[in-house]
């Protein structure tokens, strides 16, 4: 098993040299870290992460934006470009995706007090998607967006802003298909870390007023998808 140590920030941290096979195992071994309830503090500072490639996949480039909370004012944007040091493997997106965006959370001159990721959080087979990975490793609150199901069974929801449906594996309640705005495809909301699904939901909604998807995560998608930057 690969080791791993508390930081002072309340995270833990990890070797990235792994294998798909130890990969898995330290998912497995960072998955019962994860902090289902809502331990939040005052919100004044939200983060959306994402994730894009370029030169082939060959260097991962993350953006980290932050707005004001709840206006949602953009106030600083951060850009990393890494070398990609893990292969593509479904269901291991995080460990591709994860050293560049820690190298963007270190440029921040704030701190955010929560973090919209592009992605799954505990809506993933062993409960470990990026949103989860990121929010164990850092301490910080975190909660999932992800465009489309990665696990899980569902009844799609109503037609209308706001409504929703569990996202099940077997008897567990791992996610819900919210609707964010009516007649549009819904999004799948799940736990990250530190924040209960019930909350994670409000916040996107509240966070989506005009769009699909969540303004911290629209401007950071924007800016993780140029090229002039």
């Amino acid at each position: 098993m690969v080791a791993w140590v508390e930081t002072d920030v309340g995270g833990v941290s990890h070797h990235w040299d792994l294998t798909p096979a130890q990969a898995r195992d330290l998912q497995a071994s960072l998955a019962p870290r994860v902090i289902r309830e809502d331990r939040l503090g005052p919100l004044r500072h939200v983060a959306g992460v994402d994730v894009g490639f370029e030169d082939e996949g060959r260097l991962t480039r993350a953006v980290v934006s932050v707005l004001t909370w709840p206006d949602m004012v953009p106030l600083e944007d951060a850009l990393a470009r890494v070398p990609t040091v893990f292969p593509y493997v479904p269901g291991l997106l995080s460990f591709r995706e994860i050293p560049a965006v820690l190298e963007a959370l270190a440029r921040l001159s704030v701190t955010p007090d929560l973090l919209f990721c592009d992605g799954q959080g505990i809506a993933h087979p062993r409960r470990m998607g990026v949103a989860a990975h990121l929010g164990v490793l850092t301490g910080l609150p975190a909660l999932g967006v992800g465009k489309s199901r990665l696990t899980g069974r569902f009844e799609m929801p109503g037609e209308q802003r706001g409504d929703g449906s569990p996202l099940m594996a077997d008897d567990e309640v791992i996610g819900r298909v919210l609707r964010t705005r009516t007649g549009v495809k819904p999004v799948f909301v799940s736990i990250g870390h530190r924040v209960c699904l019930e909350t994670a939901c409000r916040l996107v909604l509240e966070a989506a007023p005009r769009y699909r998807l969540p303004e911290p995560i629209r401007r950071a998608d924007r800016l993780a998808s140029r090229r002039d930057r």
